[in-house]
């Protein structure tokens, strides 16, 4: 069986000839790019905790919007209109609509999960559960992730999840909310794995573009079901902007160009700083002072980091 991961139904015959295969640049620097993403997505709780009053299933759908804004803007200046038509005619679309699905369904499982089982249960369990997905996915695709993979991000995992529940807050182990937030860790493996197939094909911007497109179209109408009409005020959309424009557009953005040349078990993975940056803003800006078992965790997360980075920098060819 082929390394690949592919959608049933998709045909990837012709990535070997691709003109962005070639692209990747060293483990390295994926590694780089995707620690970055997550230091921006660890500033997501922070800004939402500005605005409040915005339910957070519009929070979730309008920074899909805005991020699908950001990646126009910037892919129709990085490439020009003209060539930025040519590559979303040629987008594997069939892949880009399953990705963008799995991101609207990350948004909304993933907020109804939190809303049912707290704050702290709910993070710990779709960012933990996530890595040990995505593996889980390469290994039905005949790709198994090295022991040494293994062990880091089961280190890591356990340390985000004493990180977040030593962080305080409710918890509630409610069996719904358990299977949405673990739902929420399986459809963002899945976006991981399609993303890494989407990007050897096509321009990171003109992917990210297409799959936060299907996922704002998809999410909007959700959100407008489960929570009404959005009450917004000025400082909401400041925090909307930030969220969409950084937190998200500046971050997929990195994540997905990341992905050219590491695997995307190992994205996954190193995605698990954002609760080390959401930890370090805790205390920084919010003030909060955690215990013990918080600082233990954060020990425990950035050992299984360390263990990966080394894995994937100095393991078998990425799949």
């Amino acid at each position: 069986m082929s390394g690949e991961w592919r959608q049933p139904g998709s045909s990837m015959s012709t990535l070997p000839n691709s003109p962005y295969s070639s692209f990747a640049g060293s483990p390295l620097h994926g590694v780089l790019l995707v620690l970055c993403a997550g230091l921006l997505w660890g500033t997501t709780g922070t800004a939402q905790s500005f605005s409040p009053g915005l339910s957070p299933y519009w929070v979730g759908a309008l920074r899909l919007l805005a991020a699908t804004l950001f990646f126009l803007v910037y892919a129709s200046w990085r490439l020009g209109p003209a060539r930025l038509r040519r590559e979303l005619a040629n987008l594997q679309w069939r892949q880009a609509i399953w990705a963008g699905a799995c991101m609207a369904g990350y948004n909304l499982t993933f907020f109804a999960g939190v809303k049912i089982t707290g704050v702290a249960v709910g993070t710990a369990l779709a960012l933990g559960s996530g890595p040990i997905w995505a593996g889980l996915l390469q290994m039905t695709a005949g790709t198994r992730p090295s022991a040494g993979w293994w062990l880091g991000t089961l280190l890591a995992v356990a340390g985000g999840v004493l990180l977040v529940i030593g962080r305080g807050g409710a918890v509630r182990a409610d069996p719904l909310g358990i299977a949405l937030c673990l739902a929420a860790g399986l459809t963002y493996a899945v976006y991981a794995l399609l993303n890494k197939q989407l990007v050897r094909h096509s321009a990171p911007a003109v992917t990210t573009l297409g799959v936060f497109f299907v996922g704002a179209v998809l999410a909007l109408p959700a959100a407008g079901l489960q929570a009404g009409p959005p009450h917004i005020t000025g400082t909401g959309w400041l925090v909307v902007g930030f969220l969409g424009v950084a937190a998200t557009g500046v971050a997929y953005l990195l994540f997905t160009t990341g992905l050219r040349s590491i695997s995307a078990a190992s994205g996954v993975s190193l995605a698990l700083m954002e609760p080390v940056t959401a930890f370090v803003l805790a205390i920084v800006v919010v003030g909060e002072q955690p215990g013990s078992a918080a600082y233990a965790g954060l020990a425990a997360l950035l050992a299984g980091l360390a263990i990966v980075i080394r894995a994937e920098t100095h393991g078998a060819p990425r799949p």
